[in-house]
């Protein structure tokens, strides 16, 4: 005999379940509530002392006063009843503003830079560098074995024995050698420096710790100078440039030449030559002048341009094109395995992009890959051949995208009333005329922004160019932008790949053009939609 719960409390049990959200929320709302929240605020304003100590052992005022009020601000929101609905908003206001506001206000001010390799430090450390930099090995200059060590008072010394002749010396930063007794400087097997009267050698962490100190630590010796080489040598060296803080300059000692501040982050000479490396400046508007007048930036970008809105466009009409045929084929009505072929058309948006992106880069290889290898039976140049290789980043595109137009278009459809195709047809409408005069601008009203969404996405779509092609192949006026970059990928290259090193501030002036070009486009495709708008 089988027997069934009672309605009455199937009932009890269905409003006890209904009602644990709300006993949670009474629960955490009482004293539990507030040890939790105070806990927490507890932790975060740990964090900001901790945050505040670091920011002002490194002078940034502006930064310590920024936290200081937020902090503030935080704590009076989540202690203050009234504050209530602000307590929803604030975590969400602090992550657009970390995630997107900072970010963007950064790039900006990286564009008007020179920030790039070489130009990285600030300008009294690129003085430091350079003065560091400027010493090089004396003619006929002695070796010593060496080890850092500290006197009496604490001070950083250098006990050295000199590898010619053995004398022992000590020598002080800015200061001159001072012999030592022979014999008092004691090694071990390995001719590693032990110990010194009148001297305490760190070890272990301690005498790691003073590498920072070595950096800068010179010994004059007459006419040149003596610097540590790592923890256990030093060299004598001559110095080949003298600095001119009177004059903000450089000065070559071999032959006078001056070398002084051009204002673009660098020492230069008359002759042009610079000193590395440079420091981190302002230079308003040159990173998008470069854009116009180097021919390296400037030759490739309008082919670039032309392809990257070709490639956005393609990807678009095709995914869309392939998602609606798809999302008409599969609602009909009363069609067999109609979800499981609803469930596999998805398959591709759901599996992540970068896995699909390097799977399709290994079927698409010329000589190995599955589709030419078992499918065609030929060797087509998928990834190597200029036009073969747009044509293959649109097809991946397009299939990856596809999915995503199949769902939008099936929920499109689905929600156009059927008394107008209805309708269509009893004025003799036929099939295509019901779908290009009802449905396909009913269609739009809703795909219509998404599509617009889809071609700013697809305008940046960095991955499926560079996990697929990397760009390439090669085009044949030998730029830094191969056959199937596009701008974000272009930009990606003249920061990283091209001269010396990165060059964040150029690529943040192309982004900033790319977010324009972006939002032009997408401004006149949402204006011109408003006339859709009328079908609704």
């Amino acid at each position: 005999m089988v027997t069934t719960p009672a309605p009455s409390r199937l009932r009890a049990a269905s409003s006890a379940a209904r009602s644990l959200p709300s006993l949670a929320v009474a629960f955490f709302s009482g004293p539990v509530g507030l040890a939790v929240k105070i806990a927490l605020l507890a932790i975060m304003n740990a964090l900001s002392v901790w945050a505040a100590v670091v920011l002002v052992d490194h002078h940034k005022w502006v930064a310590v006063a920024v936290l200081a009020l937020v902090t503030a601000i935080i704590d009076w929101i989540y202690l203050t009843p009234r504050a209530y609905p602000a307590k929803f908003l604030l975590p969400g206001t602090i992550f657009l503003i970390a995630f997107q506001v900072i970010p963007v206000i950064y790039t900006v001010q990286v564009a008007f830079t020179n920030y790039s390799t070489g130009h990285v430090l600030t300008k009294s450390e690129a003085v430091t560098q350079i003065r560091q930099n400027s010493f090089v090995p004396a003619d006929n200059g002695r070796t010593f074995t060496m080890a850092p060590a500290r006197d009496d008072k604490g001070h950083v010394v250098l006990l050295m024995v000199d590898q010619n002749n053995g004398k022992a010396f000590v020598g002080t930063s800015g200061g001159g050698l001072a012999p030592l007794a022979a014999g008092s400087v004691k090694k071990d097997i390995d001719g590693v420096i032990t110990s010194a009267p009148g001297y305490t050698i760190p070890q272990g962490p301690d005498r790691l710790a003073l590498a920072t100190d070595l950096n800068t630590f010179v010994v004059h010796a007459g006419s040149s100078e003596i610097q540590p080489q790592g923890l256990d040598s030093a060299v004598e060296v001559r110095q080949t440039l003298r600095y001119d803080s009177a004059h903000n300059r450089f000065v070559r000692i071999s032959d006078g030449a001056l070398f002084t501040d051009s204002g673009r982050g660098s020492f230069v000479s008359g002759s042009g030559e610079a000193i590395e490396p440079g420091w981190r400046t302002g230079i308003g508007f040159a990173n998008f002048g470069q854009m116009i007048h180097d021919p390296l930036v400037r030759g490739p970008f309008l082919r670039v341009f032309v392809w990257t809105v070709a490639f956005a466009a393609l990807t678009v009409l095709f995914s869309f094109s392939l998602g609606l045929f798809l999302a008409i084929t599969l609602d009909k009505p009363g069609m067999r395995f109609q979800r499981f072929y609803r469930s596999a058309l998805i398959i591709p948006y759901a599996i992540p992009g970068v896995l699909s992106l390097l799977v399709w880069q290994g079927l698409l290889n010329d000589d190995f890959g599955v589709i030419n290898k078992s499918i065609l039976h030929t060797q087509v140049p998928w990834l190597f051949d200029a036009n073969w290789a747009r044509v293959s980043v649109i097809v991946v595109s397009t299939w990856l995208t596809a999915p995503y137009f199949f769902l939008v278009s099936l929920g499109a459809l689905q929600s156009i009333p059927q008394e107008l195709t209805e309708a269509a047809r009893v004025d003799g409408a036929g099939a295509w005329q019901n779908f290009r005069k009802v449905t396909l601008p009913l269609l739009l009203v809703a795909v219509t922004p998404l599509m617009i969404a889809s071609f700013a996405f697809n305008f940046n779509n960095f991955g499926s160019i560079y996990l697929l092609t990397g760009g390439g192949p090669s085009t044949s006026d030998g730029s830094v932008a191969g056959a199937t970059d596009i701008l974000i990928s272009y930009t990606y290259k003249l920061a990283f790949v091209v001269g010396k090193g990165t060059n964040y501030g150029l690529a943040s002036a192309i982004a900033i053009l790319i977010f324009f070009i972006v939002a032009g486009i997408s401004w006149i495709s949402f204006s011109r939609t408003k006339a859709l708008e009328n079908l609704a």
